[in-house]
């Protein structure tokens, strides 16, 4: 009886955890937890009554009656009495200030079950740390690629890191075609980059490119050089929009704009943690570039090299040329990065949600000061919709550091496990599930996310894109 057990410990193992964590995320609604007390903002609706104002969008299960304001936080430093008074006083101004107030929430599990993809949300995020906890256990246990198909049970955690790696493709593609969540000019810029992806990674294999990347890429037949390039350019266009929403959460958090208003912007760990993983994504976006590469590897001149450097550039060379990492360590020291940098820009998730729903905060504030009777209708819209498609865009800043860690952990996997799967290469080239293929992807997303939040965040800073 001992003896079955003792064979396929390993499968056995992964699908235990699998269980155990589907169960502790679903009963414990962690996925929901991730995004509790991120503040939100609601407009109020002036009912002409009085008793003053209520809100707009009022807590699931709240009484109709009353004012409907309970746990809400006005932002502005008058009552509503002080308010109405004031409206008497200026008749002549065709403008009701009680519309001009907002307010202020901290998201719980009743909010945040009437928000739009909540479910797909919470099954993204539940696959996706099984599938990412299940890959770190096989890399705990050290099998040997030479154990069999069943008794090494890396078939669970290939398996699911396919699933949530299908999933993410999926949603992604879904909610970068929602109609309202994004606008018409960025669906079509998402297009154009998708076609554009597709094309680079029609002519990104060939042998001569090594000199520009540093992978050593395996021989990909024509079938899997389409679905290479096919998953590159789909990557390409849907990484666009959240790239988008990052690089303006990144703009109002740091306090780009210079309006010194405390509500809107991060505190100092906020910003410290959004220049943290701006800067890191894009270091690790360029530490595969090949030129660039080589300042980082000890190149291990032998001596008619160090004697041809000595009599022809001196000793700077010889110096340079000796310090650095080996080149083992040096491509340890690059997944590393890309680890990190992935953990980090989901630390920074709460920050830039944050930031995506002050958004509709600074927009009130322009409008509210824009004249003397401000038109508050694009703001009220704006507020609504940033609440509406909150875990639509977590989903969007969820999906990047999740794919590079589900890529990153699939590289690490011994190849010669994959040609245990016979039916599984009659569906899906298995050159594509290759090490150094879903590293590269993994870089691709880290260096799609690197340029599209640069260019966005040059444009903001030449006043050619501006938040409102």
């Amino acid at each position: 009886m001992l003896q079955p057990l003792l064979i396929y410990k390993n499968p056995i193992l992964h699908i235990s955890l699998s269980l155990f964590l589907a169960f502790i995320l679903t009963v414990f609604k962690i996925p929901v937890l991730f995004l509790y007390g991120i503040h939100t903002y609601i407009h109020p609706d002036s009912l002409g009554r009085s008793n003053g104002v209520r809100a707009a969008i009022r807590r699931p299960g709240s009484s109709n009656t009353g004012s409907g304001l309970d746990g809400y936080q006005p932002l502005s430093s008058k009552t509503s009495a002080e308010l109405k008074k004031k409206n008497k006083s200026k008749e002549k101004v065709d403008f009701d200030e009680n519309n001009a107030q907002i307010f202020r929430l901290k998201l719980d599990e009743g909010h945040l079950k009437s928000r739009l993809y909540i479910d797909q949300y919470c099954i993204a995020f539940t696959i996706s740390f099984i599938a990412l906890s299940c890959l770190l256990l096989h890399n705990y246990l050290h099998v040997s690629a030479d154990s069999g198909f069943l008794e090494s049970g890396v078939f669970v955690p290939i398996l699911l890191t396919i699933w949530a790696l299908a999933v993410w493709v999926l949603l992604l593609g879904k909610i970068t075609s929602e109609r309202s969540a994004s606008r018409r000019s960025e669906k079509q810029l998402s297009l154009a980059l998708g076609v554009l992806g597709f094309f680079v990674g029609l002519l990104i294999f060939p042998e001569g490119v090594s000199f520009v990347l540093d992978f050593n890429f395996v021989p990909l037949n024509g079938f899997a050089r389409l679905f290479v390039a096919t998953l590159m350019g789909c990557l390409a266009g849907f990484i666009f929009i959240p790239a988008t929403k990052g690089a303006r959460s990144f703009w109002i958090g740091t306090d780009q704009l210079r309006c010194n208003l405390p509500m809107i912007t991060c505190g100092w760990f906020g910003r410290m943690i959004l220049y943290a993983n701006n800067i890191l994504i894009i270091f690790v976006a360029l530490i595969w570039v090949s030129p660039l590469a080589e300042i980082f590897v000890n190149t291990n001149y032998n001596r008619s090299m160090r004697a041809a450097s000595m009599s022809e550039f001196g000793n700077a060379v010889k110096l340079v040329g000796n310090l650095g990492l080996l080149q083992s360590n040096f491509s340890d020291f690059r997944r590393w990065c890309l680890l990190v940098s992935s953990l980090l820009q989901i630390v920074a998730l709460r920050s830039n949600l944050q930031m995506y729903l002050n958004e509709a905060l600074l927009s009130w504030y322009q409008r509210l000061h824009a004249s003397k009777v401000p038109d508050l209708d694009y703001s009220r819209a704006k507020v609504f919709l940033h609440n509406h498609y909150l875990c639509l865009v977590a989903l969007q800043f969820l999906a990047t550091p999740v794919l590079v860690l589900l890529f990153l952990g699939l590289s690490q996997i011994d190849g010669g496990y994959f040609e245990n799967f016979p039916w599984l290469c009659s569906l899906l080239p298995c050159s594509a599930l290759h090490k150094e293929v879903a590293l590269f992807m993994a870089w691709w997303l880290d260096f799609l996310w690197a340029i599209l939040s640069s260019v966005i965040l040059l444009l903001h800073r030449h006043c050619i894109l501006y938040v409102s």
